[in-house]
Formats: structure tokens, C-alpha cells, sequence
């Protein structure tokens, strides 16, 4: 008789009989052995005349001063950014999202496919007594979908009709943060900007994540900032000592009038001094003073941007219930992600998520693991619709796992097969998008209805395939053999959402994706919006 053992918990290290003993970083993450921390510095009172670029309004008779010093109302304008690293080789496709053969996700592959891929003959999409199939995101997923059933759990029915997404078959190598997976740097390239911060990411690394980014888009310029729990978030504004001292408003007005002055004696230009010179420094002197009352009036109140007190995040109507917010770390840096890029603060943000590489002989390890960072991708679509935003979310991992038949029958098993081993064949990435006015079309048609899109969109919706055997077939796209492209692939259909894939050749005159003819095979949607959003206007 088989013996089960007991599951272990989602913060519980991996202990991989096939595996060394964990020694770096990278290691010590994929197996859950170490999770991130942070620590972000604020400033003083002395800070007034740093750079601090904040996001709100300044009296009317400063409104014009604000602009010319460069302070941005709602970030760039563009649609927010976030992206899952989950380090270790996680199991998304097969029993999570479906791919298919050439004809797309319901060109279903062989039950030994299936198999490879976790799924028992009575429990693929080709069962004859019960349908696996869950088309409610738009995007294909096993009906029984770890990730789908923490992703529901989270988000608002409502919300579900207004998302989409697409899949990607592109295999990567297992357990190395090596894969240049991580597409921020391109997202920024392409015009993703916060008014506070550019880019984020829950580990302090380049990328943000575990994954590398593509070492030709690297910009240390805007190197993501530490962000993993509602601390780092706070913590980022700190005004000083004035609004203790006064109220909030007050002190804006203070602020307000050290410009007004320092304006005046400021327009005196010394005689024998380069005008050009002068005005440069004019300019930099006054926006010193108008980006800390900007600050001020802002961020007086650091509550403003903590996630721990936006009811739509946490507590009695929130994403959250208190209990799960203050249990679970994976929570609240989801969350504190989810916070700054949703409403701007931050153009974009990676959310790095440990112990995917979750081999460990049996099934229930992995489920709920999957099912734990599917409620943190449901917290984020459900955190853009409450706030009228659209949103990307892309889901990534490096390498794959297999499974060589043998089934889990315990209840958190739910009768499918154990991961056996590592294997960077059954590897493939999926995004989602959220649009708040109606779910994303897909190219070459006009439904919206998984139900009945034409056979043109269903090759849109997977973009490559996988032959029967469950395997990629690194061909099918420029992506499937090859990491950089999978990025290039994901911020071609970023641009696309923006109507601005035609500048994707200027951006990135070096890309690997081909021609214009290409470029329109590997684009899943037609644009949501025109260049720029407006939030909180819904999109047309």
C-alpha cells in the first residue's frame, strides 16, 4: 500500500534528496530557505533640497511650477506592470494553464503529455465523463488549477469577465537565476515611469527578482527599489519634523512661501554671470522648494501609501482578511507591490516568490504553493479593478517540473501525479490583462468570448505550442528556445496594449523577433488604450 506523507507548509524549506545541499542565494530562495527582507531610508527636514519626485496637487498659484520642475501627476500614463518570479522551476502549465498543439490551447496534446505534465488519464481536457476546461479568465486553465483557484478566490466574478490572457511556450533552463527572464528594465524602455519610484521589485538584486534581466536592457539608472513589506512602503516619503510640528496643510504653506521668497531673490542675476548658467541654477534652487512642498502635501501622512491601511486592501470589505495579512509575508509584499504600482507611485514591479523548486515526492507541496501565489495574482487584478485601472500581470518561472505517473491521492493531492524531477521541456510563461471597461480582444476577430473566438484568435491566445509528447517545440516561436526573446515577446504585447507596437523596431532595433509579419503573429491583443491612460477614467 502506498504511504503518504503529510504536505509540508508553503513557508517550509525544500529538503531535495536530488539536490545538493542549498549553498547560494539562488539555492537557499528556490528551496525556501531564505526569504527577502528590506530596508528602505527616509530622509529629514535637511531633505528639502533633494530631488524627491512625488505625485498630487500644489496650490493653483504653483500648478505651473510644479510642471516645469517635472512632477508627474499619475506616473507615466501607462498601464501598470507587474511581474511573478516564482524561483525554484513551478509547475504552470498542463494542470495549470493549458497548451495545445499548433492549433492552440484546445488542440489537446496526448494523454502521455498530459501525463508528463501531472494529469491523469481521467482528469485531462480530453476526459470523456467530466470537462476540465475553465475558460472564466479568457486564458484556458485546468479546470482543477491550483493557480485558478487561488486567483478566483481573491478576485470579484465581475472582474474575472473583464480579464484575459495569453500563454507562451518557451522552454528556460531549471533552477538558475541565470534566465534572463525579468522584463522591467524593457517595460521602463517602453515607457512605464512612477511618480514616485520607476521601478520596483521585492529582492534587492538588479532585476528585482531571481531571475536576471536581458543584459542589453539593463539600465542601473532606474535599478528597482527593495520593496517587500508595508515598512519599505512608509518608509520611502519622509517629510521631517514640520508636519509633527504643524498641521499638514500649514506646513505646505510654509514650503510654498520659502519658494515665493527664494523665487524673488533668485531673479536677480549678478552682474557678470553667464545668464545660461544662472537660470540653470535658478531652476534647480526653486524645484528644490516646490518638490518638498509637493512632498508635503503629498505624503504628509505616510497612511496615504501604506497598504496595511487601504481598506481595499486589508480588513473587513478589503482583498485581504486582517488574519491573512498579518500571517502571511507573501501577502503583504504582494500587497505592497500591488500599492505603489496600481496607483502609480511606481511604474512598474517585480514580485519574487520562493520554494517552487517543490520536487519533493508528492503532489500537495506544490498545489498549495501554486495556490498561495494565485491568490497573490488575484489580489493584484482585483486591486486594478477596485481602483478602475488596467493591469498586466506576467507569470514566470525558471524551468519545470515532470511528473513520471505515480498519483497522489491525499486530499491536497487531489488524486494527480507526484513531481518527480526537474525538467525545462514542460516549461512555458503566461500575462493576463485587466481592462475596466471590457475584456481584451484578441487579435484578427472581434468576440471577447473564449466561446467563440475564431480559429485566427486561438493562436493568438497561445503563442507557440508544444508537440504531443508535452514537450515545447522550440521552434514554434521565436521565444521557444530562447529567454531573451520570451522577454521581447512580453514587451511587444506590453507596447501592443498601448497601440504603440509599431515603435517597437525603433525601441529595440536589435531584437531577435523578425519581421513586421512576426511581430503580429507574437501580439496577443489589440490595444486597450492609445498611448496614455487617464486614470481614474475608464479606457475606450
Amino acid at each position: 500500500m502506498a504511504k503518504y506523507k503529510a504536505p509540508l507548509h508553503p513557508d517550509a524549506p525544500l529538503l531535495l534528496n536530488d539536490h545538493r545541499r542549498p549553498v547560494t542565494r539562488r539555492e537557499l530562495i528556490s528551496q525556501g530557505f531564505k526569504a527577502g527582507v528590506g530596508t528602505v531610508i527616509g530622509g529629514s527636514l535637511m531633505n528639502m533640497l533633494a530631488n524627491p519626485i512625488a505625485f498630487g496637487a500644489l496650490s493653483a498659484d504653483l500648478a505651473l511650477a510644479r510642471t516645469d520642475c517635472g512632477i508627474a501627476s499619475q506616473g507615466a500614463g501607462k498601464i501598470p506592470f507587474i511581474c511573478f518570479d516564482l524561483s525554484g522551476g513551478a509547475n504552470l502549465v498542463g494542470s495549470n494553464v493549458l497548451v495545445g498543439q499548433k492549433g492552440g490551447q484546445l488542440d489537446l496534446l496526448s494523454a502521455a503529455g498530459y501525463n508528463k505534465q501531472g494529469l491523469p488519464v481521467d482528469m485531462t481536457p480530453a476526459s470523456s465523463t467530466t470537462n476540465f476546461v475553465n475558460q472564466s479568465l479568457g486564458l484556458a486553465f485546468h479546470s482543477d488549477s491550483a493557480l485558478l483557484r487561488g486567483i478566483t478566490a481573491k478576485i470579484n466574478p465581475i472582474t474575472a469577465t473583464k480579464t484575459n490572457g495569453a500563454v507562451i511556450a518557451a522552454r528556460s533552463e531549471n533552477d538558475t537565476a541565470n534566465n534572463p527572464h525579468n522584463p522591467m528594465y524593457g517595460i521602463n524602455k517602453a515607457g512605464a515611469d512612477g511618480s514616485l519610484l520607476t521601478l520596483i521589485g521585492s529582492r534587492n538584486s538588479d532585476s528585482g527578482g531571481n531571475s536576471m534581466s536581458p543584459a542589453s536592457m539593463i539600465n542601473l539608472e532606474v535599478r528597482p527599489t527593495k520593496i517587500d513589506n508595508p515598512n519599505d512602503v512608509t518608509g520611502l516619503v519622509d517629510v521631517g519634523d514640520l508636519v509633527s510640528l504643524m498641521t499638514q496643510s500649514d506646513t505646505v504653506s510654509v514650503m510654498e512661501s520659502i519658494y515665493r521668497i527664494s523665487d524673488q531673490k533668485l531673479n536677480y542675476v549678478a552682474p557678470g554671470t553667464s545668464v545660461s548658467r544662472d537660470a540653470d541654477l535658478k531652476k534647480l534652487m526653486r524645484c528644490g522648494y516646490v518638490k518638498s512642498a509637493d512632498l508635503a502635501d503629498r505624503f504628509g501622512n505616510p497612511s496615504a501609501i501604506n497598504p496595511a491601511a487601504d481598506p481595499d486592501i486589508v480588513g473587513g470589505t478589503g482583498i485581504f482578511t486582517q488574519a491573512e495579512f498579518d500571517s502571511d509575508g507573501e501577502f503583504r509584499k504582494a500587497a505592497s507591490v500591488m500599492k505603489l504600482v496600481v496607483n502609480g507611485y511606481a511604474g512598474a514591479g517585480t514580485i519574487q516568490m520562493g520554494g517552487f523548486d517543490y520536487h519533493t515526492g508528492d503532489r500537495s507541496t506544490g498545489e498549495q504553493r501554486d495556490e498561495r501565489a494565485g491568490k497573490c495574482i488575484g489580489a493584484c487584478l482585483e486591486y486594478a479593478a477596485r481602483k478602475g485601472m488596467p493591469i498586466m500581470i506576467y507569470v514566470f518561472s525558471d524551468g519545470s517540473v515532470f511528473s513520471n505517473g505515480m498519483m497522489d491521492n491525499s486530499v491536497m493531492g487531489r488524486g494527480k501525479g507526484v513531481w518527480t524531477g526537474d525538467d525545462q521541456q514542460t516549461a512555458s510563461a503566461f500575462f493576463l490583462v485587466y481592462n475596466p471597461t471590457r475584456r481584451a480582444v484578441l487579435m484578427d476577430g472581434t468576440s471577447s468570448d473564449p466561446l467563440t473566438i475564431t480559429a485566427a484568435q486561438k493562436v493568438h491566445q497561445q503563442i507557440g505550442y508544444m508537440r504531443a509528447s508535452g514537450d515545447v517545440e522550440t521552434a514554434s516561436s521565436p521565444a521557444g528556445n530562447n529567454v531573451n526573446l520570451l522577454v521581447e515577446t512580453v514587451i511587444l504585447n506590453y507596447m501592443a496594449l498601448h497601440n504603440q507596437q509599431g515603435q517597437f523596431k525603433i525601441l529595440f532595433p536589435g531584437s531577435g523577433l523578425g519581421s513586421s509579419t512576426m511581430l503580429d503573429k507574437l501580439t496577443a491583443f489589440q490595444p486597450i488604450c492609445n498611448g496614455v491612460i487617464s486614470p481614474p477614467l475608464p479606457l475606450v
